[in-house]
Parts: C-alpha cells; structure tokens; sequence
C-alpha cells in the first residue's frame, strides 16, 4: 500500500521482478477490502495514505485476528511514530528514502521465520505481541530497548550498519548508541560484537 505514484510502482516493479506475487493498493480503504477478498503472505504498508493511515489499519487487522506480517515504509522517523508502529502490530519499519535491497533482505528475512517466536541466549521475543521474557519470565524493555532487541534477535548473523541503528534513536550520536548497546548487552546477557568502522552483529549460537 502506497500512494506515492512514482515509488509505488518502483517497489512493484521490483517485488514483480524477483518473482513475487504483488497487489498494489494505493489507499486504506481499498488495501482493508483487499485482505477480505484475498490471503496474504506478507503486508508492505505506507502510513500517511488516504482514507485509512496504515497504523489504524493494521490495528484493524490485528483485532480482526489477520496476523500476516506487516513492514511499514514511511517517511515518518521519530520514536513516537516508531514505537507506535510497532505497538499496534507492525514486524519491521523502513525509514524512507530507502534502498530497493534493504527492501528486499527484510522481506526474505520474514519468510525466512515465519514462526512467531524468537530465541537467543535467555531471551524469547514474541513478534505477535511483542513480549520479551528472560528465562520464562516477563521483563520491560524501554521504548528504545525495545526496537533495538526487536531488530537484533531478528537478524541473527548479521552485521546491523550503525546507520540501522541510529534509525531507532531519537538522538542518535556515537555515545548514545554505545550508550544503548550496553544496556542490551546488560539486559540481555548477549555478546554483541563492535564490527569497526561498520555496525554491530550477535552470531548465531
């Protein structure tokens, strides 16, 4: 779901050319009524689009029990939008302007796991619902915590650019993001490896 003409039908073009099925829906309503006639793998959502915004319709959609995984795409980068995104059931969130592969690698990376449920270490993350839990029990995680374990258990054997991160900050800088590793580092009881000069990443056990 996208009404920006021009890079909806790039993110077609190119979903089409590397052999996906693809619906291209360009406002809620319309995108709402689709989910009703057809079953999807996987939702690409535009927030900021007429009729109905994509944070009401996925939380339509989740109360309406339609758990199929959602990405949003949007310009919109603050916290406040970022955690909303993900409270009302959204898998992943990508930062306009974006790179067509950075498209492509999250949407391989959710068919890739298609189970809900996340494992590394002592800590489980549930991706329906967002819960974290440390040996079987709950545990909080802060608003900026909480993305940032959402896209490292996620992207296991990865290497996460700085620049990813920094997405996640609201005032990103070098010490705030070594800041915001040591306290997932502390909570989580992780190893998580400074690739310098590159990123972080947490190796597959």
């Amino acid at each position: 779901m996208e009404d920006d003409l021009i890079l909806g039908e790039s993110i077609h073009e190119i979903l089409l050319e590397v052999g996906y099925t693809v619906d291209w829906i360009t406002d809620g309503q319309k995108a709402c009524d689709a989910t009703f006639e057809k079953d999807y793998n996987l939702y690409i959502f535009d927030i900021n689009v007429p009729e109905i915004n994509g944070f009401d319709l996925v939380e339509q959609l989740r109360g309406a029990d339609d758990l199929t995984p959602t990405i949003f795409i949007s310009a919109m980068s603050d916290m406040a939008a970022l955690s909303k995104g993900f409270k009302v059931g959204a898998d992943d969130y990508i930062k306009k302007p974006f790179y067509p592969e950075e498209l492509l690698l999250r949407i391989e990376a959710r068919f890739l796991r298609k189970e809900n449920l996340f494992r590394y270490g002592k800590i489980s993350y549930n991706l329906q619902n967002s819960e974290v839990k440390k040996d079987g029990k709950i545990i909080s995680m802060g608003d900026v915590q909480l993305p940032f374990l959402r896209l490292f258990i996620t992207n296991i054997g990865r290497t996460l650019s700085k620049e990813s991160l920094f997405d996640l900050m609201e005032h990103p800088s070098d010490s705030a993001l070594r800041v915001a590793i040591n306290k997932l580092k502390s909570t989580t009881e992780w190893e998580i490896q400074n690739i310098r000069g590159v990123g972080y990443r947490i190796e597959k056990s």
